[in-house]
């Protein structure tokens, strides 16, 4: 060689290079055969979910009831304010409870999510600006015949 490396040297190096390519190799088999069985158990999950979802629609439409619909990301919080009890909330009780601003655009923003909600029937708006969670249907008593 024109370098003065004798050959010998640049074949070892070489070998060394296969083997530690050949280990490389190895190793992103062994990556892949991994990720490939876990790619396989999140499709059984994602195919499980949407058969679920398939069923429960099916089933609201026999029974004539609308589905309801998944609340959209920080609606959750909002709702966990009025689950932890109280007799009503106005929007910047809200905000409070959440920890956000009380600025009028903050109240404004929050008002406008409670009426989303009330229109959802998550929320009812007894009296304006006043936002409660539903109370049910008492059960209704049976008539009691005095003859």
């Amino acid at each position: 060689m024109t370098s003065g490396v004798p050959v010998r040297e640049v074949l070892e190096q070489i070998e060394a290079r296969r083997a530690r390519a050949g280990r490389a190799v190895e190793e992103l088999r062994e990556e892949i055969a991994r990720l490939t069985g876990q790619l396989a158990a999140a499709e059984r999950a994602l195919e499980r979910l949407e058969i679920t979802r398939e069923t429960v629609l099916d089933l609201a439409a026999e029974n004539d009831a609308a589905p309801a619909e998944p609340l959209p990301p920080g609606y959750r919080e909002v709702l966990a304010v009025f689950t932890r009890g109280g007799n009503g909330l106005h929007a910047k009780d809200v905000c409070r409870a959440l920890g956000g601003g009380t600025e009028p655009r903050h109240v404004e923003s929050m008002r406008a999510r409670l009426k989303r909600l009330v229109e959802r029937g998550v929320l009812t708006e007894p009296d304006p600006g006043l936002f409660v969670l539903p109370q049910p249907d008492p059960p209704a008593t049976p008539e009691i015949n005095s003859s």
